[in-house]
């Protein structure tokens, strides 16, 4: 890490900046929580970035976390909790594990609160960014329109191109799978799908009525790309989707709904831009039907594997199908989808959704 760019964490609309300082490490502290080596600081002052009570024994602030996480506030045998309780002069209660409540600060002094709970919060943000990703915002590509068009793409393919090497049927996606993802999420409770519902009826309120007209978006799914840079070996081949009126009204929506949960720290950061693409070959579907991109590369306890994959030659595809028309739809909902879930139909299971008419 560089000393004059430091990594920034973003919580409650604040960014703080790790930095690393030597320090002895415990000998029963648990390799994970090794990572807290140093202080987190911000720019300003961050005494109003809480609500802190005042009590008659000094200060108080509580706050909600995913049972899930208690461990990594605790460490092993205690030792992370004991660690800030020590160095911030607090105490720390947290519910017992699978139970949901508030995790209580307190401390005779406002800014050892204060210090306790930044602390907590990077924590906290630090281990949630290496949990796989349990939902994805998205739009469903399954007008019968599409899937028809899909189907015949693959078995154009096939017919066409099943002796070029790594091609055949099993990693072609599932139709009533086909959908575009605006971004993924790690979503550990009830309470945070609720959150994330409440936040897209939000953006639907604030811009995306706007921009749609209370009205279906009318698009196109037409052309093939690939995701890497040789085309003789591809992993992930991907069909576009763009307005029919040549607009960017669709690209302006999901980059606005993007930055909005970015800066709410429902999602994390990694573009700017969405990549508007519905995936219609992955070499991953090979081993695994339920695969999910890029983003299968990690245990259920956030680990990370890597995952041997066998490329495909897609030049013949490419040169051959480079305009394919799947077909039209009318994009009318964004769906809060669940990960490895389908409904009676086919479809990724659907936590919550919003309507533009």
């Amino acid at each position: 890490m560089e000393v004059l760019r430091p990594q920034l964490v973003r919580i409650e609309g604040r960014n703080y900046r790790k930095n690393p300082i030597q320090e002895k490490t415990y000998q029963h502290e648990e390799e994970d929580e090794d990572f807290y080596r140093g202080t987190m600081e911000d720019t300003d002052e961050p005494c109003d970035a809480y609500d802190v009570e005042q009590t008659p024994q000094g200060f108080r602030t509580t706050m909600r976390a995913p049972s899930l996480l208690y461990k990594h506030i605790v460490g092993k045998r205690g030792d992370t909790r004991k660690k800030i309780e020590l160095e911030t002069k607090t105490s720390i209660s947290i519910p017992k594990p699978g139970q949901d409540g508030e995790i209580v600060i307190t401390g005779q002094y406002r800014n050892g609160v204060i210090s306790a709970r930044t602390r907590i919060d990077v924590l906290l943000d630090t281990f949630r960014r290496k949990q796989p990703f349990t939902h994805f915002l998205a739009f469903f590509l399954n007008e019968a329109e599409v899937q028809e068009g899909f189907l015949k793409f693959q078995e154009a393919v096939l017919e066409k191109c099943s002796k070029d090497h790594g091609v055949d049927s099993t990693i072609f996606q599932k139709p009533k799978k086909l959908h575009l993802t605006i971004g993924v999420l790690v979503l550990l409770s009830e309470e945070e799908i609720q959150q994330t519902c409440e936040m897209l009826q939000q953006c639907k309120e604030e811009f995306i009525n706007d921009i749609s007209g209370g009205k279906p978006l009318e698009v196109e799914m037409a052309g093939i790309e690939y995701m890497n840079d040789d085309p003789g070996m591809v992993d992930v081949l991907y069909a576009k989707v763009h307005m029919k009126d040549g607009s960017s009204r669709l690209q302006e929506l999901v980059d606005r709904v993007l930055e909005r949960f970015q800066a709410s720290g429902l999602m994390v950061k990694e573009w700017n831009s969405v990549k508007l693409h519905a995936t219609v070959m992955n070499t991953l579907f090979r081993k695994d039907p339920n695969a999910e991109g890029r983003y299968n590369v990690h245990t259920p306890d956030g680990k990370y594997i890597f995952k041997e994959r066998e490329s495909f030659d897609g030049r013949n595809i490419l040169k051959l199908f480079e305009n394919f028309y799947f077909g039209s739809l009318r994009l009318n909902s964004i769906h809060i989808s669940q990960r490895f879930t389908v409904d009676s139909f086919g479809n990724y299971a659907s936590c919550g959704q919003i309507d533009f008419s």
